[in-house]
């Protein structure tokens, strides 16, 4: 990973809990607080990649990073979870809703059942895992919830309609909580990446042709990767941004 080259000493010491933070964006969002020195948890559901991810960081961070296992489907784990990891890093300060899944279904192929499960995947856990959080925020005296949707919900991507739903009901939940949130002193952000090109995307949808086509309608002409996340949430997560909230940042490289 190309670490941001700005050191946010603010986030030193600092509580940090990723969900999804096993893999993709996760992890490297995993790597790039840890390496500012913050302590962090994450939760995801693939142990394998999750402990492969603390034992190659442990040996190079100040704090290794704690893995906390939960389906995030299920709501009773989602609390227990960010308990768990609160107790285990000592505070929790920052939240990054990261976790998503987005799986391609066109209409004709939606059932009752494949939509309840792209909103459990994509933005219910979002809601619980702020609700959760906050108390402990609160105790600690201020926080910053950074809760990550997508510009695909502006793409007219007729081939994900509840995944595209899904993001954009996160930037309404993210002004909603930022209105409730905001006098205990915790914020509350959106980041709306564009193409996030990852392993899991080049295997699953994304072709070399795809990428080219959005690189075309980008101002900056660059393929946009995992690293391209890890400075706006330190920025979101430290005191540099302490006046903003309820704001919805697009990292995309410039198509909108």
């Amino acid at each position: 990973m190309a670490f941001p080259a700005a050191q946010f000493h603010d986030l030193k010491g600092r509580g940090v809990l990723i969900t999804g933070g096993g893999s993709g964006i996760g992890a490297v969002l995993v790597e790039g607080f840890a390496r500012q020195g913050a302590r962090v948890a994450f939760i995801d559901i693939a142990e394998a990649d999750s402990l492969a991810l603390v034992a190659r960081l442990a040996p190079v961070v100040d704090h290794a990073p704690i893995f906390i296992q939960a389906d995030l489907r299920d709501i009773a784990a989602i609390k227990s979870a960010v308990d768990q990891a609160a107790d285990a890093i000592g505070s929790l300060s920052v939240l990054i809703n990261n976790a998503a899944r987005d799986d391609r279904q066109p209409l004709e192929d939606v059932t009752e059942a494949s939509w309840d499960e792209s909103q459990a995947v994509n933005l219910r856990h979002v809601f619980f895992a702020c609700q959760a959080a906050a108390p402990h925020m609160q105790r600690a005296g201020g926080g910053s919830i950074i809760n990550f949707s997508s510009i695909a919900f502006m793409l007219n991507m007729g081939e994900i309609p509840a995944y595209a739903t899904a993001k954009a009901g996160i930037v309404g939940l993210t002004k909603s909580l930022a209105g409730k949130l905001g006098p205990d002193n915790i914020r509350v952000n959106a980041v709306l990446p564009g193409m996030v090109v990852t392993e899991r995307q080049k295997k699953l949808w994304v072709s070399d042709a795809a990428i080219a086509g959005m690189i075309e309608k980008q101002c900056l002409k660059h393929m946009l990767i995992a690293d391209d996340m890890v400075g706006p949430c330190l920025y979101l997560a430290s005191d540099c941004s302490a006046r903003m909230t309820a704001q919805a940042m697009i990292i995309d490289g410039g198509i909108f």
